[in-house]
């Protein structure tokens, strides 16, 4: 009877036992799953956080770069408007100036040309002629020095009749002839566009009119195209 009991009661601690490891095993497992979800819902935020930085300097990046871009775009424009406001500005400035050449007179027609051939001249017509009635205002082309004035060609002859030659500096000399009148005097400085005679008809001449020179020196013989030299300082002839 008492070794029965016995047993019995060994048994039963057995399975006690038995019973307490496996519940501490089952306790660990719980545990050790539960740890392991916890980790991996730790590496996943900490990737989503990462990911959104990410995303957040790239913006910035971009943001940086677009207002670099508009920047340098004002500039551009702001560069243009002012470099187009000083074109218009000087433009105007230079419309609003007084010319530095202009015709010897107005309203007039082209008649013999330059180095044109014909019996009228020793050799070839050293001047241009401007077609106008007697008594028209003839003017400086270019301000400068009155260097020869008066009758027998102002000492150039007397196929030019009544004539000035005007000095204006850089070797460059305008003779105006066949006048009717001269309003100048040898000497007298004279401004562009002022008067200095009135054409005319004298000396070797057909029919009224103004015959003009350009020249490298103050005397005959060293005439230049008159046209081409006004053409290239703007005037238009």
């Amino acid at each position: 009877m008492s070794q029965r009991v016995t047993s019995r009661s060994s048994r039963t601690s057995q399975l006690r036992t038995r019973a307490t490891v496996l519940a501490a095993g089952l306790g660990v497992s719980v545990a050790l799953g539960a740890g392991v979800a916890s980790a991996a819902d730790t590496t996943s935020a900490s990737g989503a956080a990462s990911a959104v930085q990410a995303q957040a300097v790239a913006q910035a990046k971009h943001a940086k770069a677009e207002a670099v871009k508009a920047e340098k775009a004002a500039k551009a424009a702001a560069a243009k408007k002012a470099a187009e406001k000083k074109a218009a500005a000087e433009k105007a400035a230079a419309k609003k100036a007084k010319p530095s050449w202009v015709d010897p007179v107005k309203k007039y027609k082209l008649s013999a040309s330059f180095a044109q051939n014909g019996g009228m001249w020793q050799s070839t017509h050293s001047g241009q002629d401007f077609a106008v009635p007697s008594g028209t205002q003839v003017v400086a082309a270019h301000g400068g020095t009155v260097v020869k004035a008066g009758g027998n060609g102002a000492g150039d002859g007397p196929a030019y009749g009544n004539a000035v030659v005007i000095k204006h500096g850089n070797g460059t000399y305008s003779q105006y002839a066949h006048l009717s009148k001269v309003t100048v005097n040898v000497g007298q400085i004279v401004k562009t566009g002022q008067e200095i005679a009135k054409s005319g008809n004298t000396g070797n001449s057909s029919g009224p009119h103004l015959h003009f020179e350009i020249r490298t020196t103050a005397n005959y013989g060293s005439a230049v195209d008159p046209v081409k030299f006004l053409r290239a300082k703007g005037v238009t002839v």
